[in-house]
C-alpha cells in the first residue's frame, strides 16, 4: 500500500496523516477537539467568527487538548460597494420572498464573512496555533510577516499548479491542492473560471511535482481508498471535510443532515456567497444557477439570501437552504468525529 512520507506527520506533529477540514457554518470547537485528540490535525474555521468569539473558541479547545491544531481564516479582497448590482439582486429574489411571506424590502444584516485582518492577527499572536492555514490566497505581506513571527506553520489552498507555484514562492510551509470534487467554497485566487477547475486526480500530482513543499489532497476523499490514492499521487496528507458532516459535532441544520443522507446532485455555485463553492443542488441553484451573472460580489450575495435560507431551513424545506457538500457525500459514515477518524486510521493501516 502507498505510504505517505513523513514530512507532515512531523511538521504539524500529529499522529495520523489527515486534516479535519475548516467548514465555516458547519462545526464549531467540539468537531476540532474530537479529530485533534483522535490524532488528526482539528482545524477551526475563523472566517465569520469575532477576534472574540475566536479567543472563546481556542480557550475551549486548550482545555480539552494540547495537541495541535490549526485556525483558519479567509483572504479574500472585501468587495466593491455596487448598489445597483446589489439591488437587481434584490429585485430577483422578490418573487421568492413574496412566495415565504416575507418583505422584500425588509432591512438586511451586514456581510458575515470578514478577511484576515490586524484583530485576527492579534488574536494569533496571543494563542500561538501551531498551524494557520488560509483560503483565496494568502494576506498581504505585513500581515503574513506577522503571522510567521508567531511561529505557526502556514498553509493555503491552491486549485492549480500556477496557485501552488504561488504560495510555495511566499513562503507558504504546505500547500492544499484542492480537487473540483471539494465541498464549499473554492479556493481559487489566480483564476475566476469555474469551468477550467481541475479534479483531484489530475491536480495533484501535478502540484507534488511543480512544488518541494509537502501537498495536502483535498477533494472527494472521504475513505481509505481515496486517502490510499493520494499517498499515490504524491501527496504527505489528506483534507477531509463532507466525511464529517453527519458526525454528531457537526453542528449543520437537520434539513441539511437529511439531505446528505439521500446521495443528492452537488453542483459548483455563486448563488449563496457571490463566489464559487460546491454543495447540494436544490429548487435556487436549479432556477437561478448555478452560477448566476446576477449575483453580487463575495460575500455580498449571502446577505438577500440569509432571510430565505432561514425561513426555508425553518419550514424543513431545502429550496433555499445552503447545503455545502462534495462529491463523495454517499461515503460519509454517521458516526463520532473521533471514532471516525480512528477507524479510517486503522482502514490505512490495514490495507
Amino acid at each position: 500500500m502507498p505510504r505517505p512520507d513523513r514530512r507532515l506527520l512531523d511538521l504539524f506533529q500529529i499522529q495520523t496523516p489527515i486534516i479535519q477540514a475548516p467548514m465555516a457554518g458547519a462545526m464549531n470547537s467540539a468537531l476540532v477537539i474530537a479529530a485533534s485528540q483522535a490524532g488528526a490535525l482539528g482545524s477551526l474555521p475563523c472566517a465569520t467568527l469575532s477576534a472574540a468569539h475566536i479567543r472563546s473558541e481556542v480557550e475551549t479547545i486548550r482545555s480539552q487538548t494540547s495537541n495541535p491544531i490549526n485556525l483558519n481564516f479567509f483572504c479574500h479582497q472585501p468587495p466593491v460597494p455596487d448598489e445597483s448590482r446589489e439591488r437587481a439582486w434584490r429585485l430577483r429574489l422578490a418573487n421568492y420572498y413574496i412566495e415565504l411571506g416575507l418583505d422584500p424590502e425588509m432591512p438586511l444584516p451586514s456581510a458575515s464573512r470578514m478577511p484576515f485582518d490586524s484583530a485576527a492577527c492579534d488574536v494569533l499572536e496571543d494563542c500561538k496555533p501551531q498551524v494557520v492555514s488560509f483560503h483565496f490566497g494568502l494576506p498581504d505581506q505585513p500581515l503574513l510577516a506577522r503571522v510567521k513571527a508567531t511561529g505557526a506553520i502556514i498553509v493555503s489552498s491552491a486549485t492549480t499548479v500556477e496557485e501552488a507555484r504561488w504560495l510555495e514562492d511566499r513562503g507558504c510551509d504546505a500547500v492544499i491542492a484542492q480537487g473540483s470534487e471539494a465541498g464549499g467554497h473554492r479556493g481559487m485566487f489566480l483564476t475566476d473560471d469555474v469551468s477550467t477547475q481541475i479534479g483531484t486526480m489530475a491536480l495533484v500530482p501535478q502540484i507534488v511535482d511543480a512544488v518541494k513543499i509537502p501537498v495536502i489532497a483535498a477533494g472527494g476523499i472521504a475513505d481509505a481508498r481515496a486517502i490510499q490514492a493520494s499517498f499515490a499521487l504524491g501527496a504527505s496528507a489528506v483534507q477531509l471535510g463532507t466525511a464529517y458532516l453527519l458526525c454528531p459535532e457537526s453542528t449543520i441544520h437537520p434539513v441539511h443532515r437529511q439531505a446528505l443522507k439521500k446521495n443528492p446532485e452537488t453542483a459548483i455555485t455563486n448563488v449563496f456567497s457571490g463566489r464559487p463553492a460546491r454543495g447540494i443542488v436544490n429548487r435556487i441553484v436549479r432556477e437561478l444557477g448555478p452560477m448566476s451573472a446576477s449575483a453580487p460580489q463575495f460575500p455580498l450575495a449571502a446577505i438577500a439570501i440569509a432571510p430565505l435560507r432561514k425561513k426555508s431551513e425553518q419550514s424543513g424545506s431545502e429550496d433555499f437552504a445552503q447545503m455545502w457538500c462534495g462529491q463523495a457525500v454517499s461515503l460519509c459514515r454517521e458516526l463520532p468525529a473521533a471514532e471516525l477518524t480512528k477507524r479510517l486510521a486503522a482502514e490505512l493501516a490495514n490495507a
